[in-house]
């Protein structure tokens, strides 16, 4: 009786330890996209402001040529862009595989998993500047929208 108390203690501890790698695994994957959001966002950012610059100083008639630097800003942004797009979709496909794997240790009785795996604020908040950005572009490509 008492080594059947001891396997079903360690069994319950393991369990559980392992429960908590799975949060640990998910902090990590969104930390690794707010890594992704800095760096796109500091694309986006720092290209804006090269394209906008530029271009309030030909409208001011300070420089005539503003075709180089405007380009660069555009790439800077759509660079941004495109890697917030890559980090976005890397995320969804490890968080899926990662709810999948959970979800069949949780029916193979190895994991307990009954909390969730919440929405990841860290992802919205990725959408959220992927619209800016794309928004961003298009003012920039454009010369209309919210950032003209």
């Amino acid at each position: 009786m008492a080594g059947d108390l001891k396997f079903d203690t360690n069994t319950e501890l393991s369990s559980r330890r392992t429960g908590m790698s799975f949060q640990r695994t998910r902090m990590s994957a969104d930390r690794t996209l707010m890594s992704v959001i800095r760096t796109a966002l500091s694309l986006i950012g720092f290209g804006f402001t090269i394209a906008q610059v530029f271009q309030k100083l030909r409208e001011q008639d300070i420089i005539t040529k503003v075709a180089a630097p405007r380009n660069f800003g555009l790439a800077l942004v759509g660079l941004g862009i495109v890697m917030l797009v890559i980090g976005i979709i890397y995320h969804v496909q490890f968080m899926i595989g990662l709810r999948h794997l959970r979800e069949s240790m949780r029916e193979e009785g190895l994991i307990h998993g009954e909390t969730i795996f919440p929405v990841s604020f860290t992802l919205v908040t990725a959408l959220v500047l992927l619209l800016i950005g794309v928004a961003a572009i298009v003012s920039l490509v454009f010369q209309v929208g919210p950032f003209e």
